[in-house]
C-alpha cells in the first residue's frame, strides 16, 4: 500500500452534498469508462490506467477529518463515501480499516454516512455502539452475471459476495441501498433485470439509471425505449416490495 498526504479531506461537492475521498485511485479498475480516473488523469494526478489501479491511501486522513468536523458551522445531513474511490476496496485491508475509522469519526459527531461500494460491506457497520443507526449502506450492482463483472469490474468483489454482505447488514437492521448505475444495454450483456431485482428484494432503497457515457450504448437500436421500459419495471417492482425508488 502506498501513502500520500493531503491538506484537506471533507468538502462539499458540486452536487451539493458533503463527501470525503481518502484514497487516490481504485484497484477495482472499472472500464465503463471510469469518470473519476478520467478527471484524475486530466488534472495530472495519474498518468495512466495502471497508475490509477494502484491506490494510494491518505495517511493523515483521520487527523484532517477530525479538525474539519470540529470546524463545521452547519452539520450536514450526510457525508458520502466516496465520489472518486471505493471505501471498501476489495482486497485492501488498509483501506477498509481507514474507512471504518473515518465513518466512526463522522458518526461520533452525530452525522450519518451514505456509503457505496463495489467491495464487501463489513458486518462491523451493524455495531450500534460504534456507528450511526441512520447510516445508509449501499452496493453498486448492475448485473449478477460474473462474466460481465470480470470484463467490466475486473477487480471488484464478486456479485454473490457483494449481495451476501449487504443482506447480512439488512438482517441486523441496517438501512440498505442498491445503486443500479450504469445499467447496460443488451448489446453489452443480455440479462433479465427482474432476476437482479429479485436478488436484492430485501433492500430499503434502489436507485436506477442508464449507461450515459459509453458510445456503445447508442449502438443498441431503441436504447431510449429500452431504458424507459427498464425504469418502469424497476418502479413497479419497488412499489410491489415497498422499496424506495429513485431514477
Amino acid at each position: 500500500m502506498e501513502y500520500i498526504t493531503r491538506k484537506s479531506l471533507l468538502y462539499k461537492s458540486g452536487l451539493g452534498f458533503y463527501c470525503i475521498n481518502h484514497v487516490q485511485g481504485c484497484h477495482h479498475g472499472c472500464r465503463y469508462p471510469c469518470y473519476a480516473y478520467s478527471m484524475a488523469r486530466a488534472h495530472g494526478q495519474v498518468k495512466a490506467y495502471a497508475d490509477w489501479c494502484l491506490p494510494k491511501l491518505v495517511a493523515n486522513a483521520a487527523e484532517l477529518l477530525s479538525k474539519e468536523l470540529d470546524r463545521l458551522k452547519t452539520r450536514p445531513d450526510y457525508v458520502r463515501l466516496c465520489l472518486t474511490t471505493d471505501p471498501f476496496m476489495y482486497g485492501y485491508e488498509e483501506v477498509i480499516e481507514m474507512s471504518l475509522r473515518l465513518i466512526g469519526l463522522i458518526n461520533s459527531h452525530g452525522i450519518p454516512c451514505s456509503i457505496l461500494t463495489k467491495g464487501l460491506l463489513p458486518l462491523e457497520l451493524a455495531d450500534r455502539d460504534r456507528f450511526h443507526t441512520d447510516n445508509i449502506l449501499g452496493i453498486s450492482l448492475i448485473s449478477i452475471n460474473e462474466e460481465f463483472r470480470k470484463s467490466w469490474e475486473p477487480n471488484a468483489a464478486p456479485y454473490p459476495e457483494r449481495i451476501a454482505a449487504l443482506r447480512a447488514l439488512h438482517d441486523h437492521g441496517c438501512r440498505t441501498l442498491v445503486h443500479m448505475e450504469p445499467y447496460p444495454t443488451p448489446n453489452l450483456v443480455r440479462q433479465d433485470l427482474t432476476e437482479i431485482l429479485r436478488a436484492v428484494d430485501f433492500v430499503d432503497h434502489i436507485y436506477f439509471s442508464g449507461w450515459n457515457y459509453n458510445p456503445r450504448v447508442k449502438e443498441f437500436s431503441g436504447y431510449k425505449e429500452f431504458y424507459r421500459d427498464q425504469a418502469d419495471l424497476v418502479w413497479r417492482f419497488c412499489r410491489e416490495h415497498a422499496i424506495q425508488c429513485d431514477m
